[in-house]
């Protein structure tokens, strides 16, 4: 992985904070520099990864070098994780104050909009992994709003979150999530308790147990991924994020954020996820014209960039030739495929 680097950021009024409020956040970053660069032009690509709930920018190890050795790709850890600033969660019914943060997508897609204006600069490919595909569909939403120099050119969504859990699918879910949310919220509402259930969830043997799950093949899953999910978690502040989790039971869901947009998406799946339903991925692929490809990836879970990065980084790069030069960029949707 490549030295961290460190950008001082202050969210706008409405990502996160309220009005008459100032916060000034340490987010940390890092980037594989291009080291032959055959995608490059007067305004080059850059590759921008975005992480899931509860990861953080070295999740992206099997990533970083092999996209960086063709051109400029970065990782940062959203607010609340990894190595970032962890404020005070602020509920949505709380008050605003000048320590506090409403986690959510609004922050998170924000942050990652003034990351590729203020330190990319440039034209950006933007790849997220589960809830980080949500921050990277509401992150190109801001940037392509206003003309400034970092537009954002295409997504790669790997495994996107469906968020099932959300008050607005509460439709789609057993009768019994109905009264089950209610408890849930006020557990966690208890700044105490949240605390609590997250210093027993931060564990390494939970933590293990978690991702031979989440990697059903169980490549990769060693001491390194442990540990890079386990070390964030023991920082002071990091069970502010977990606790926030509940303001995601009613923000943005991809589907929404998929049906504004015109710039080409592209999904990758592993057909094991235990958690994001392939099925979702194909129904997606079949209604939003903005979706130019879905590669199902047999055997593969939740993670696929990190459980099989000798499927997915080739993919990556072929995307990212594509978004660089989109006037080769076929009208028609793509069918399914699977790569093996």
């Amino acid at each position: 992985m490549p030295v961290g680097e460190t950008w001082t950021w202050t969210p706008p009024v409405g990502a996160g904070i309220g009005p008459d409020h100032e916060l000034s956040l340490e987010i940390s970053w890092c980037e594989e520099p291009s080291t032959s660069a055959p995608l490059t032009s007067a305004a080059p690509l850059a590759v921008v990864l975005i992480h899931g709930f509860g990861a953080c920018k070295e999740h992206w190890r099997h990533t970083l070098p092999s996209l960086g050795a063709h051109l400029p790709t970065y990782a940062l850890d959203l607010v609340g994780f990894g190595n970032s600033s962890q404020p005070r969660a602020r509920l949505a019914d709380e008050q605003s104050d000048h320590h506090s943060l409403h986690y959510g997508f609004e922050l998170w897609g924000a942050q990652v909009a003034a990351f590729c204006r203020e330190i990319v600069g440039r034209p950006v490919l933007l790849v997220g992994n589960s809830i980080g595909g949500v921050v990277a569909l509401r992150a190109t939403q801001l940037l392509n709003a206003d003309a400034g120099p970092s537009p954002c050119s295409g997504l790669v969504l790997i495994d996107c979150a469906q968020r099932l859990m959300d008050d607005k699918q509460l439709g789609r879910q057993p009768a019994w999530m109905a009264w089950i949310r209610p408890l849930l919220k006020a557990m966690v509402r208890q700044r105490w308790l949240s605390t609590a259930l997250f210093r027993n969830a931060a564990r390494p043997a939970l933590i293990r147990q978690v991702l031979r799950q989440a990697y059903p093949s169980g490549a990769h899953v060693d001491e390194e991924l442990v540990d890079l999910l386990y070390r964030p978690s023991r920082r002071p502040g990091a069970a502010e994020a977990f606790r926030g989790f509940i303001n995601l039971f009613n923000d943005h869901l991809a589907p929404d954020l998929l049906a504004q947009l015109d710039l080409p998406v592209h999904l990758i799946w592993g057909e094991a996820d235990p958690w994001e339903p392939v099925t979702e991925a194909r129904a997606w692929a079949g209604r939003f014209p903005c979706i130019r490809s879905l590669q199902i990836l047999p055997g593969v879970g939740h993670c696929p960039h990190d459980e099989a990065p000798e499927l997915v980084n080739p993919l990556l790069l072929a995307i990212a030739e594509q978004t660089s030069r989109p006037q080769q960029m076929p009208d028609q949707r793509a069918p399914d495929q699977q790569a093996t």
